[in-house]
């Protein structure tokens, strides 16, 4: 059975490059006032957006202090390296979370990605496969640890011996979000352990192929692909008039260089309707969870607008 059933949610992905938690703060109270159900962080240690130097607070800890000054929002790590933490450390601070949350916690783990914390910090960056095989074993770990008494573990790259997490997440199954969309090998762990898929919003076409593979993916391991809850994750610039998108527009190419990897991820510049004719194909594939990406500098009239207007159309 699909974790929360068939309901249709709406997020926010707010990453942390802040320079006060009191910014941040804000838009995760602003997301829960204005009816978003889920927001989430990343979990860069040096994220390569925004130069060497950038501002970056670190993931974990500062997602425990976003939780406890929120009461409904859904809160997720979006999502968590297998680099930066053993799965024993990982699992430990997830149940903490949830416990800090009061049982609103969705835990995403991935392969990891670019990150300039592993050049600045000397941290090891191993090979695609070495990463993948870390998920593997790590996806594992955490949901044994979270459900066990007592867990043994031998793999290539983990050991457990009588291993222990206390107390349990208040949640009975904690979600469980794996970010990700290599066909041959992300898609199968996704196959095998995710509550919930995440990636970017590809085009239709290239998203109804993904989901094909990851159809074949379950049928290997007998798993129903319907229980795998489908997240994406998109950017919009939104405006109330056409008139002002010349002008919108311009605002954002004065902020973000033209060779920013942050372009691809706008899915629509429109209005609102326009935005959720966009989206509404993705809902027809069985999308459920819709996550806007709103990393400062916030645009705060399209965080409202999608709010006001776009959820109320899809929903």
């Amino acid at each position: 059975m699909q974790i929360h059933g068939d309901t249709v949610r709406f997020g926010v992905h707010s990453g942390q490059q802040y320079s006060s938690f009191d910014d941040m703060l804000e838009l995760w109270q602003r997301a829960e006032e204005l009816g978003y159900d889920w927001v989430s962080l990343f979990d860069h240690l040096r994220p390569p957006i925004g130069g060497p130097d950038g501002p970056c607070f670190e993931g974990t800890t500062v997602l425990a202090a976003l939780a406890a000054r929120t009461s409904r929002i859904r809160c997720a790590l979006l999502v968590s390296a297998v680099t930066w933490r053993h799965p024993a450390m990982a699992a430990n601070i997830a149940a903490t979370l949830d416990h800090v949350s009061g049982g609103r916690l969705e835990f995403g783990v991935g392969a990891a990605g670019a990150d300039l914390g592993y050049e600045q910090y000397g941290i090891p960056f191993p090979s695609a496969g070495e990463r993948l095989d870390m998920l593997t074993e790590s996806c594992e770990i955490m949901r044994r640890l979270w459900t066990e008494k007592g867990t043994d573990f031998t793999g290539k790259h983990f050991r457990l011996t009588g291993a222990h997490v206390e107390p349990k997440p208040l949640q009975s199954r904690l979600p469980l979000v794996i970010g990700g969309e290599g066909e041959r090998r992300m898609l199968r762990i996704v196959a095998e352990h995710a509550d919930i898929w995440n990636t970017l919003a590809a085009t239709p076409e290239v998203y109804r192929h993904k989901l094909d593979v990851l159809a074949r993916h379950c049928a290997d391991v007998g798993r129903d692909p319907r229980d795998v809850r489908k997240s994406v994750t998109f950017r919009a610039l939104l405006v109330e008039d056409e008139r002002e998108l010349p002008a919108r527009r311009e605002a954002l190419a004065r902020i973000l260089p033209p060779d920013s990897p942050v372009w691809p991820e706008y899915l629509v510049f429109g209005t609102p309707e326009q935005c959720a004719e966009r989206l509404q194909p993705y809902l027809d594939m069985g999308v459920r969870d819709f996550v806007l990406g709103a990393r400062p500098p916030v645009d705060w009239r399209t965080v409202e607008l999608f709010a006001d207007r776009v959820v109320p159309l899809l929903r």
